[in-house]
């Protein structure tokens, strides 16, 4: 695949890895920062930014694959590593292979699979039922919007994706890891990250104060400089 990505900076290697549907572009405020220290390389994850289309649907496995055959074709060795959501959710499968960060700032992460209730399995009953005899229909009135907008192959990414839960993967994990996140973040809540805080052994979690999902937009220079200290930590 052709890669979309945004190198600017010299030094030491930092990769920055964004959320689902976004693009490298969410991070211009960290890459305005941290580019003055590291050489930092924003990627766009296939099938989102600019980057190209996906041909079959992706698991958080094969992003993490994807992931590491892009480092190695941009020759980049053992990098630090700053994420956002989904990309945590990649951050972590990687983390869980063995030592290919130096250590990892994870933001709003992504990974655990919140419980459901009764009405979520009937209408997930309901939908499988409709799509059955009126499969259009189902696609246009079932799911998120955000669901609904998505090419069918990245609608089996997305399935794939958030049907995964990396508790497991997060505890294999050795190198050092900081969680980042705002009180008032709803898409990835404090009570899901600290599940995956204590499965990382001597992980740090820092919030931010009325932070929500995006808070390294609404509050850059707190998050900025939580990951600053947190990467010259014991140098």
């Amino acid at each position: 695949m052709r890669l979309s990505y945004l190198q600017r900076g010299e030094g030491r290697d930092l990769v920055m890895l964004h959320g689902y549907l976004a693009s490298k572009e969410t991070f211009l405020p960290q890459i305005e920062y941290f580019s003055r220290f590291y050489r930092v390389t924003a990627l766009d994850f296939a099938g989102m930014g600019w980057a190209d289309a996906l041909t079959k649907p992706f698991s958080v496995g094969d992003y993490a694959d994807w992931t590491l055959d892009a480092l190695a074709s941009l020759k980049i060795k053992f990098p630090l590593l700053l994420t956002h959501s989904f990309g945590g959710r990649v951050a972590i499968k990687l983390l869980s292979r063995g030592d290919y960060f130096d250590r990892a700032a994870l933001i709003g992460c992504a990974g655990i699979v919140k419980k459901r209730g009764l009405s979520y399995h009937l209408r997930v009953k309901a939908y499988r039922a409709v799509r059955k005899i009126a499969p259009k229909y189902a696609e246009r009135h079932f799911g998120s919007k955000e669901y609904r907008t998505l090419s069918p192959v990245m609608r089996e990414s997305f399935k794939r994706i958030v049907n995964e839960d990396l508790r497991e993967d997060a505890a294999k994990i050795t190198r050092p890891v900081l969680f980042i996140n705002g009180t008032r973040d709803r898409e990835t809540p404090i009570s899901s990250v600290e599940i995956l805080h204590a499965a990382v052994k001597g992980s740090k979690l820092v919030t931010v104060e009325n932070g929500g999902h995006f808070v390294h937009l609404e509050d850059p220079l707190a998050v900025q400089l939580a990951v600053e200290e947190f990467f010259y930590a014991d140098l």
